[in-house]
């Protein structure tokens, strides 16, 4: 009897294993890691950019983690997704702005819901470059970033983004007048 209850509990254990790996395995089948172009001159770190494959299954949604280093909080951002694979070297895949709210100095996990559609290829990397930073007060720009994307792309990692800060006069808090 204890026998044959230690066989079955075995059985159980072993099942159980297996299906839990099982489901692991189409979970992180679902996740395609992006590599990020680091650029170090601006007020916005990116961490952990993955493309997550949507629950209908029509395409990805890019979910990254961020942090802050500005004293203002962030309302949004531009950026370049290209892939690379070993036949057609670099392929854009798409250039977005994506709004958000991030406090000063915060971090936060974001999923950005619009879904990204392409044809994944084995062997494939894909390559993602923020390109531009809003506040209320201030526009953190990458200049030449497409210079910057495509040097990357072919491995010239010598070409640092360099970035521009230039005032937000469109979505600056109306300044009040004390008229006397």
């Amino acid at each position: 009897m204890k026998l044959a209850l230690t066989m079955l509990i075995l059985i159980l254990i072993g099942t159980v294993s297996a299906f839990g790996q099982e489901n692991q395995k189409k979970s992180q089948s679902r996740d395609v890691a992006v590599e990020v172009i680091p650029v170090l001159e601006f007020p916005l770190n990116l961490h952990e950019a993955t493309l997550v494959k949507t629950e209908k299954g029509y395409g990805y949604v890019l979910r990254c983690r961020f942090s802050s280093s500005a004293d203002v909080s962030l309302i949004g951002i531009r950026y370049s997704l290209t892939v690379i694979d070993a036949v057609g070297g670099g392929r854009p895949i798409t250039n977005r702005i994506e709004g958000f709210e991030l406090p000063a100095y915060g971090t936060k996990t974001l999923t950005f819901p619009t879904p990204i559609r392409f044809k994944r290829v084995d062997g494939s990397r894909l390559v993602m470059m923020l390109e531009q930073v809003v506040s209320r007060e201030s526009i953190w720009e990458v200049i030449k970033a497409k210079d910057v994307l495509e040097g990357y792309v072919k491995g010239d990692y010598s070409i640092q983004p360099h970035v521009l800060r230039v005032a937000n006069q469109v979505d600056a808090p109306l300044q009040t007048r004390v008229i006397y």
